[in-house]
């Protein structure tokens, strides 16, 4: 069971900080909460008693959110749903929509935030590797001598481990920074143990941007969770589809690249062989959704990569 002696929301950073200074030691930062029993439950046989619960997710701060054709910048709130019902951030995520559908269900998708996501550090989270691939960087407040101050970091580098992330104690998460990629096409592979609420067992975040003519990559963004500790960026992989033309023999030597990367402790050849599928899977309808057409992604191309 989960006990929590009081759940507080406040309404600005600076009650937020009032709050975290006067509990210290005893509180536990939320947005969302929807992480929290699953968390409690892990890996323990008796109760979870957290005297404090800080819930920071209805400051308006880290609701707002800001699209261009260059820049995302997303509050640390935003709720997961808004991935599917806001067009400019759809175009300019293209993952993420994909993302979000497997993300639980449409009442978890509301309460649930991309902050909290990250936040939680789990190798199996969703947000996680199409935010590194889109550069992610991140804004962590703090309050010192009754200022606030924002440091910054990447979210390669703030997620340290499972479970374990850079964010000091008196530090939240206010908001999410990346590159906006329109006219990429997007892709998100996903399996987990069960067909619904699915927790991932690997992830991959593809996005593909051709060149005029439709057959050439002219940039491509991979990422991939759940192999280990932490999602893995697969530079080596773009680079090589950046080489050469889209073809069945470069789809196939690109999905075996990042097989030596699954170093999991448990079910390392299940996932080596979902890490070949996915990477041909995920790289085949990223290409279809940037324009490639049948005379480049062609029948047995598809028969390869279903």
């Amino acid at each position: 069971m989960l006990l929590c002696d009081e759940y507080l929301t406040p309404v600005s950073l600076d009650e937020a900080f009032n709050l975290i200074e006067a509990n210290r030691g005893r509180f536990r930062l939320v947005a969302g909460a929807t992480d929290l029993l699953p968390w409690a439950r892990e890996g323990r046989a008796g109760d979870v008693h957290i005297p404090v619960l800080i819930d920071v997710a209805r400051i308006p701060q880290l609701r707002e959110r800001s699209v261009d054709d260059r820049r995302v910048r997303l509050g640390a709130a935003t709720a997961i749903q808004r991935f599917l019902d806001d067009a400019a951030l759809g175009r300019a995520m293209p993952a993420m929509p994909r993302c979000a559908i497997w993300f639980a269900d449409d009442q978890l998708r509301e309460s649930a935030t991309v902050g909290g996501n990250i936040v939680n550090a789990s190798p199996a989270a969703d947000t996680t590797p199409p935010l590194v691939a889109h550069d992610a960087v991140l804004e962590l407040a703090s309050r010192r001598s009754g200022k606030v101050e924002i440091r910054r970091l990447t979210l390669a580098q703030f997620i340290t481990g499972p479970g374990r992330t850079a964010l000091a104690e008196d530090e939240i998460l206010t908001a999410i920074e990346c590159d906006a990629l329109p006219g990429y096409g997007g892709s998100f592979e996903k399996v987990g143990h069960r067909r619904s609420l699915v927790i991932s067992t690997v992830c991959l975040a593809a996005m593909v941007k051709l060149d005029a003519s439709g057959r050439n990559v002219e940039d491509v963004r991979l990422c991939i969770g759940g192999i280990g500790p932490v999602p893995d960026r697969l530079h080596d992989v773009e680079q090589f589809l950046k080489s050469g033309p889209l073809s069945k023999s470069r789809l196939e030597q690109a999905a075996e690249m990042p097989v030596g990367l699954v170093r999991s402790r448990s079910r390392q050849e299940y996932r080596r062989d979902v890490v070949r599928g996915f990477m041909l899977r995920g790289l085949f309808n990223a290409a279809r959704r940037a324009g490639a057409g049948p005379d480049v992604l062609t029948p047995d191309m598809e028969a390869a990569c279903a």
